[in-house]
Order: C-alpha cells, then structure tokens, then sequence
C-alpha cells in the first residue's frame, strides 16, 4: 500500500485542509491511505475516518497526531486519545507507547520545522527521511544516514498543509491486508520504503503565510 504517513486537516492551526479534499488528492495521487496528523490532537484523525465512510471513500484513514514535545516533534500513529504537548522527547514516546502507538520522528534535522535535532537513544518504530515539504536535501539526507546507521525503518511523508500535495511523498507499505492495525503492524515490522518528490517551494511558503494569518486571526 502506498500511504503519506504526514498529513495535516484543518484541526491543524496551520492548514485549512478539508476531509473531502485529502480524500480526493489522496486518490489523484495514487494514494491508498493517509495518516491524519495535526499537531497536538487526534481528533482530526477520527473525523477524516468518519468522513471517509460516510462518503465511501475507500483511502484508509490512519488517526494520528504530530506531538509538540520539548525538542521537536513526535509524529504518534494509532493512539486512541491525544499525548500531552509540552513534555521531554522521552516522555512523550514513553506516554505514545502506553497507548499502544506508533512512534515516528519526522523531519529530525529540519530546525525550522521543529525537528528534534538527533535520534540516537529513542525509541522509535521509524524515521521520516523524505518529508516533502524541505526546501534543500540536506534535512532528508541527514536523516536517512542516520537512519542506516542506527539500522531504524525509514518513512516517507507530504507534511501536506494543502490538499493536492497529499501524497507528494509516501511510504510504501508491505501489508498483510489493507487494514489500519495491518498498516501499523507493518511499520513496526520494519517493511516500509520511502518515495516520492519534493513539493514545489511556492506552496511550502505560501502554507507559511497562510499558517501565520490563521494564528493570528485565531487570537
């Protein structure tokens, strides 16, 4: 299965993504699944995957979130309720763990995305080497040499903001059937391989602009 593990909605105070548009890029772009992923809540996860049924979309919707910890963020895959933002990286994969989830570092060497800056000693199921959203290939290549070397699975996801970057990059998944818990199991299994490309710099600084009005018309 072909799944962007990194997707924002609009529950997400930077993006303004629909349900109905991921799921429709999802599928232009050859996608299989999406991991929902706004920052600090799951709750967007849930809703796309309600969503996704109401309208019979046959994308597998993954809930996530991407979690603020103290050094960076911490993308938790599969947990039934929201980790705490605002604790240590250790805390916050600890607390993941307690929720049966799955652990991904995004982007650890993209400072300006609130990388985190190292992976030696977490415990992780995997490292995202191909976020779409860099605008040179020095985060990305950082991240994969570390990742062999510390002999971590490596993921590819979007980091979409906007629906039709959905799918940019992605993970292609060995899956015994096309379920969530599947998926998940997968990934911890180590049998995923990244892919994609790069999304065009004119959406990833319009996203920034857009990003810093919605925060700011939020106050």
């Amino acid at each position: 299965m072909l799944i962007d593990l990194h997707v924002h909605s609009c529950f997400s105070k930077d993006s303004d993504s629909q349900f109905d548009s991921i799921l429709k890029w999802a599928k232009k772009n050859g996608m299989d699944g999406v991991a929902i992923c706004d920052h600090d809540s799951v709750e967007g996860g849930f809703t796309c995957a309600r969503r996704a049924l109401e309208i019979a979309s046959d994308i597998l919707v993954i809930p996530g979130q991407e979690v603020s910890s103290v050094e960076g963020h911490v993308l938790v895959l599969g947990a039934s309720e929201s980790v705490p933002a605002g604790m240590d990286v250790f805390s916050t994969i600890e607390s993941a763990r307690k929720l049966g989830a799955v652990v991904i570092i995004p982007h650890p060497y993209k400072k300006t995305s609130h990388g985190i800056g190292h992976l030696k000693g977490l415990d992780v199921d995997a490292v995202e080497v191909f976020n779409s959203r860099c605008l040179t290939p020095y985060a990305n290549t950082r991240a994969k040499i570390v990742a062999e070397r510390l002999g971590l699975p490596q993921v590819g996801g979007s980091d979409a903001h906007e629906p039709c970057m959905v799918g940019r990059s992605y993970t292609d998944i060995d899956v015994e059937d096309e379920s969530v818990d599947s998926v998940l199991s997968a990934i911890k299994a180590g049998r995923v391989k990244p892919g994609g490309k790069l999304t065009p710099p004119q959406y990833v600084v319009g996203q920034m602009f857009r990003g810093i009005r919605k925060k700011v018309n939020s106050y």
